[in-house]
């Protein structure tokens, strides 16, 4: 059985070759400006070493990309969907799983939202380059574009730009809750 990292630690691993290579980095002189260690990082490019969320950080820093860039999987063809495993605690069932990304130019706003069944939000388009986060964790939402409608379950997500009129609906016979990201 493969252990749940594995694939994360070989994006991980050929994301920073690549990315270092195309900035025309050594590993001493990215070791340099992320403050990582040079054997750190060529275990790392190695896919032998287990990363912590902190380190990634700093190298993404050093590289000038996003977090995401670095633990995407590289054929990944829809870049606001990375559903990729982060981080995995000691206990059991203790996981991070970072779901999608979103460029922002100023911030990002959490929500948490119910809706009771039958009830609705119509929301007008937002500003061009705005986009929004949504995570169902109870129930079942009913997410509406134009004339297109997405059904989304307990455990699901969607990334999408918010530069159109959207709505949140509940059609089901319990309460919706979700969470909702805002990106600006």
């Amino acid at each position: 059985m493969t252990h749940p990292r594995a694939s994360v630690l070989q994006h991980v691993s050929q994301n920073i070759r690549r990315l270092r290579l195309a900035a025309g980095l050594s590993q001493s002189a990215l070791a340099e400006l992320s403050t990582v260690s040079r054997r750190m990082l060529v275990a790392i490019e190695a896919g032998e070493k287990n990363v912590s969320l902190t380190t990634l950080d700093r190298l993404a820093e050093a590289l000038g990309v996003a977090f995401s860039d670095l633990i995407r999987a590289p054929d990944n063809r829809d870049p606001s969907r990375i559903e990729e495993l982060a981080w995995v605690g000691e206990h059991p069932g203790s996981k991070a799983v970072l779901l999608g990304s979103a460029p922002a130019s100023r911030e990002v706003e959490l929500w948490e939202w119910c809706l009771q069944p039958g009830e609705a939000y119509w929301s007008q388009a937002d500003a061009d380059g705005w986009s929004e986060q949504i995570f169902v964790f109870e129930g079942r939402l009913t997410l509406c574009f134009d004339d297109q409608v997405r059904l989304l379950a307990a455990g699901e997500f969607a990334v999408y730009a918010s530069n159109r009129p959207h709505g949140y609906r509940n059609d089901g016979e319990v309460a919706v809750r979700f969470v909702r990201n805002v990106v600006i």
